[in-house]
């Protein structure tokens, strides 16, 4: 179990530490222990047959969980006390254990913010950034195909490879671009709202300016939260007899628009970046984290900007025209 703590909290990421992993491989393997331990008399065959057996089962399961051997090892040279219990050797401890230690795990994780079951987490990225790395010049079959081809189980998720090798391409893009700066790029002046700002008053405000999110600032000018069409939908302008129908209906609910603030409605997890930073540091934030808008801030962190994707899109092809004019 003290093998199993060290791949559940230290190295999360990895396939051996996924909830599947540490449940079907400590319970195959102490059913695999315990038959061996009771139909085999010679403790050292039964040793050897019941890690080798234990092994080959996970695999089958895909349930790989190395610390699993021990408990297979446990099943057979235990004791009179680990085989007075036999099959109930399953139950309690391994089983009790596993589900305990699990737990422990996934709590633990979503306090630290991490992302835990791992595999889980990744699926919603996987279709993205496969398109992605398709035009980058490899797709998540050609990297699975080289994997297979290795013929050995690697320590790590292809979905985490793939996501690794795009984000290195990425990287080695963006040092052929270091000319055009977020500043050069950004649409300023932008709208911006308070926390304390009322959520009819800022989906006026999107309406009024077609534009699809606002940064929330504080007194001083610094970025708190960001607030999204989709956050203020309920709340967008409607045609003056739908406003007035809208009233007693939205006070027969219990819900007073009026008073309802962008802090309770904002996100407070914002992303910005600095004004200095090169245009090309964006490429991988809109293309890896879903992004739409990004405020950029100057170096005492007050927003000066927003950066959209259409204005990503312009300032690449602005720096493309640079380069291929300085070959020229």
């Amino acid at each position: 179990m003290g093998a199993s703590a060290v791949l559940l909290f230290a190295v999360p990421a990895s396939p051996l530490a996924q909830p599947w992993s540490i449940i079907g491989g400590n319970l195959v393997s102490a059913t695999v222990g315990v038959a061996c331990a009771t139909w085999i008399a010679d403790p050292v065959v039964a040793a050897a047959l019941a890690v080798a057996v234990a092994i080959c089962v996970m695999f089958a399961l895909r349930c790989v969980h190395p610390p699993s051997g021990a408990v297979a090892l446990t099943a057979v040279l235990g004791g009179p006390s680990i085989h007075s219990l036999g099959f109930g050797f399953v139950l309690t401890p391994i089983a009790v254990q596993s589900f305990a230690l699990l737990a422990a795990a996934i709590v633990f994780h979503a306090l630290t913010g991490h992302r835990y079951p791992h595999v889980a987490g990744q699926a919603a990225g996987a279709g993205k950034a496969s398109s992605v790395n398709a035009n980058l010049g490899f797709t998540r079959a050609d990297l699975e195909l080289v994997l297979a081809r290795r013929g050995e189980m690697l320590d790590i998720d292809p979905a985490d490879l793939e996501s690794v090798v795009n984000e290195a391409q990425l990287q080695a893009y963006v040092r052929t671009f270091d000319e055009l700066t977020c500043a050069d790029i950004m649409s300023h002046p932008v709208a911006s709202v308070f926390a304390t700002t009322t959520a009819t008053t800022a989906a006026d405000i999107l309406s009024r300016r077609a534009v699809k999110a606002l940064p929330v600032a504080d007194p001083a000018g610094r970025i708190v939260g960001i607030v999204t069409r989709a956050d203020l939908a309920q709340y967008a302008p409607t045609k003056p007899l739908g406003k007035l129908l809208s009233v007693p209906a939205r006070w027969l609910a219990g819900d007073d628009t009026a008073t309802r603030l962008v802090g309770s409605l904002m996100s407070a997890h914002v992303r910005t970046i600095g004004a200095d930073t090169p245009i090309a540091a964006l490429v991988p934030i809109f293309a890896n984290y879903g992004h739409h808008h990004i405020p950029v801030v100057d170096a005492r962190q007050k927003l000066v900007g927003m950066i959209t994707q259409a204005d990503l899109i312009s300032g690449l092809y602005r720096q493309t025209q640079l380069h291929q004019r300085k070959a020229a």
